[in-house]
């Protein structure tokens, strides 16, 4: 008869191949044994990732993402880096702009400000490199201080920047038929955009706390609320980043292009598509 101690020691050995199996099945059921999740979750954001709509953005520093395995792991939508400045063009735009329409995602392409060359040299340079798509989101103005630049550390006066800021988001509109939507950090919303009575849709960077506690109750549509997430279809680490409301709401503002609650404000503006 077997002892009482082999049989034991046998039961663990199955019970530890079958979770190595398990874990190995599981990991082959993502692009690269990737887990969608963040490498340093911070408790103060909880909020954000159990909304229903989730995205990325990304820039040629993801290298080459696979979009099909992203869209499979429940992302919606994927904000794309497009262009700097007046003269720079992110290498990767045009390879992710295609690929992810092809996975399927929703995406919008955004423009990086600099402080170094006019608002209207930018809005040329952002409208010859970025096809006017009416299935995308509306174009995103990225907006924050870069005094810690190399190649443009210039800091002009906050009047200045929001003189710029809306020569710049009047010229995406006028390319778009869009109304743009708004990215920022802290430092640059208090310096510059608070109270400004902007109607744009605003995308705010807030890794440690719901962004109505840190930008002076600034109604957001996106929370940009990590930037070392993990995501199946990338190699190494992606901000994560949510819609604020419903599925509804989220088919209401892919079809508008505005945030559902300003509709009655801005749809008979005729800034907003329409709802058919």
């Amino acid at each position: 008869m077997l002892s009482d101690t082999f049989l034991s020691n046998l039961f663990l050995s199955i019970k530890l191949v079958l979770a190595g199996l398990l874990l190995s099945f599981l990991s082959g059921c993502f692009s690269g044994g990737v887990i969608k999740g963040d490498n340093a979750p911070h408790p103060g954001v909880r909020a954000a990732r159990v909304l229903p709509v989730q995205g990325i953005d990304i820039s040629r520093y993801q290298g080459e993402v696979d979009f099909r395995a992203v869209k499979r792991a429940g992302t919606r939508f994927a904000f794309i880096k497009a262009t700097e400045g007046g003269d720079y063009l992110d290498p990767a735009f045009v390879r992710n702009w295609r690929a992810s329409a092809e996975a399927g995602l929703v995406r919008g392409a955004y423009h990086f400000m600099t402080w170094c060359r006019p608002a209207e040299e930018q809005a040329t340079w952002f409208a010859a490199n970025v096809p006017n798509d009416p299935y995308s989101m509306p174009p995103v103005l990225d907006l924050e201080w870069n005094n810690h630049s190399t190649s443009c550390p210039k800091m002009p006066d906050p009047e200045v920047a929001l003189e710029q800021t809306r020569i710049m988001l009047a010229a995406m509109e006028a390319h778009s038929g869009k109304l743009p939507i708004i990215y920022t950090d802290i430092n640059f919303h208090r310096d510059v955009l608070a109270g400004q009575g902007l109607e744009n849709t605003f995308w705010l960077r807030s890794v440690a706390a719901n962004p109505a506690q840190k930008y002076f109750n600034q109604v957001w549509t996106f929370w940009q609320w990590t930037q070392t997430g993990t995501m199946p279809g990338i190699v190494g680490e992606v901000d994560r980043n949510s819609f604020y409301g419903t599925d509804d709401e989220w088919v209401q503002f892919v079809v508008t292009g505005c945030d559902p609650r300003s509709l009655p404000v801005l749809g008979p503006q005729g800034r907003c598509g329409s709802i058919k």
